[in-house]
């Protein structure tokens, strides 16, 4: 007679809890899918004494990790826990002990994703992540099988859901940064620390891992131009909407001739893309073919049950896998060289507000800055800013990077004149 796979589970907050949730509700569904019957043994918790609901009936609960990772009867370890030290050590001790390990864990995968997928190979086990990107958007999946015939030559959109929250905020209901916060904070979106979201530092590790599987290159954060929201004033926004933009948080990776340019930044999205009406915590993904054209991946970024169903649906691939013998096969094997496109190659519009002193001569000395770049403007704003000074706002012709950082290093020695943001232009649908 056949035996049930046995799971383990580490941690059960929102996410733990979705897993579990799904997994009951949906068992004879999943038995058709696998062939296999999967079994929740063991649920690894901070406190035993909690009431946890009839999710958790007959399920095992411990405050004790080895009482997971040493089982032998358990095959799969799921882990939602959070955090990236320990998180790698129990994942390294269960690829180790022979158990195959699913993970929504974005922080970990971006740092350690390689020594792990190593770690797997060497020990033949699974190792699955969709859950680490977009919640409940299976990109991952799709850029590693769906999209594995063509060449990837984009992928880029809103990759997080708090982010986008604010900048819905600040933009519908003209709500300040600091009001936009405390909304997403009050609703569970942001961290009481919201450094992570607000500088841009998850959608960067999330664009790593994104890299990672769409152009087989392994960027490092420090290789990716990172700029969160905190800079944005609803002044910005306002005059973004003048334009006939929308201000966005946009994680992009792009290939150029055999190399990638990746960063994340607010960027001026026409308000004819669909990127510019994703709204609250959504996210949604570009991925762009030379085959397939242009492809929009769309959906809730985070939440329990978002973010559970990924993770289930990965625990249904190793399933499969147990029950076909075909256990051990990475996730995505496809590797290219790593190389970064020079600043030369990478062309973009920019939207910059400068704050000029209202004096003689400033426009001629601005002007003359932007030609000794070779850089011309494709609009030009200015308003009253204080008694002394006039904020001007410019929209740029297309220029590579060479030449913006020539610019901003301009207008920093300039006398009178002070940047107060450069954020990228897209083009077009």
């Amino acid at each position: 007679m056949k035996r049930k796979i046995q799971v383990g589970i580490l941690g059960f907050g929102t996410v733990g809890s979705g897993v579990l949730r799904i997994l009951k509700q949906h068992e004879s569904k999943i038995k058709q899918i696998t062939g296999e019957e999967l079994n929740v043994k063991k649920v690894l918790v901070r406190n035993v004494e909690k009431k946890r609901g009839e999710f958790s009936e007959g399920i095992e609960l411990t405050t004790n990790a080895a009482d997971i990772l040493m089982d032998e009867d358990i095959d799969i370890v799921v882990e939602v826990m959070g955090s990236i030290v320990q998180a790698k050590d129990y994942i390294s001790q269960a690829l180790k002990a022979g158990k195959h390990v699913v993970t929504a864990n974005k922080d970990l995968i971006a740092l350690h994703g390689n020594e792990l997928v190593a770690l797997a190979n060497d020990y033949q086990c699974d190792l699955y992540y969709e859950a680490s990107v977009a919640g409940g958007i299976p990109i991952l999946r799709t850029i590693v099988d769906s999209l594995a015939s063509d060449h990837i030559q984009k992928v880029f959109g809103i990759v997080n859901g708090t982010t986008n929250f604010m900048l819905s905020k600040m933009t519908n209901n003209n709500d300040t940064y600091e009001e936009a916060l405390q909304k997403a904070q009050e609703l569970g979106f942001a961290e009481n620390d919201p450094t992570n979201d607000v500088d841009g530092i998850d959608a960067a590790r999330k664009m790593v891992i994104l890299t990672r599987l769409a152009f087989g290159m392994n960027v490092e954060l420090e290789q990716i131009e990172t700029r969160g929201i905190r800079d944005i004033q609803l002044a910005d926004i306002e005059m973004a909407k003048r334009l006939g933009y929308r201000i966005k948080l946009i994680g992009a990776a792009i290939e150029k001739d055999n190399s990638v340019r990746v960063d994340v930044g607010p960027v001026l999205v026409p308000e004819d893309h669909p990127l510019a009406g994703v709204q609250n915590e959504n996210n949604a993904v570009f991925v762009v073919g030379a085959a397939v054209g242009e492809t929009m991946f769309y959906g809730p970024g985070a939440g329990a049950l978002p973010t559970a169903t990924s993770v289930v649906s990965d625990l249904i691939t190793v399933a499969k896998n147990i029950g076909l013998g075909t256990t051990g096969t990475v996730f995505n094997s496809y590797q290219h060289e790593t190389n970064l496109t020079e600043d030369k190659d990478v062309e973009s519009k920019y939207y910059m507000a400068i704050d000029m002193q209202d004096q003689t001569g400033q426009f001629l000395e601005l002007t003359k800055i932007f030609n000794e770049s070779d850089v011309g403007f494709d609009q030009i704003i200015q308003q009253p800013f204080s008694k002394a000074s006039a904020k001007v706002v410019i929209v740029t012709h297309r220029m590579n990077k060479a030449q913006q950082n020539r610019i901003i290093n301009d207008l920093k020695k300039a006398e009178g004149m002070n940047l107060l943001v450069c954020f990228k232009v897209m083009e077009g649908k």
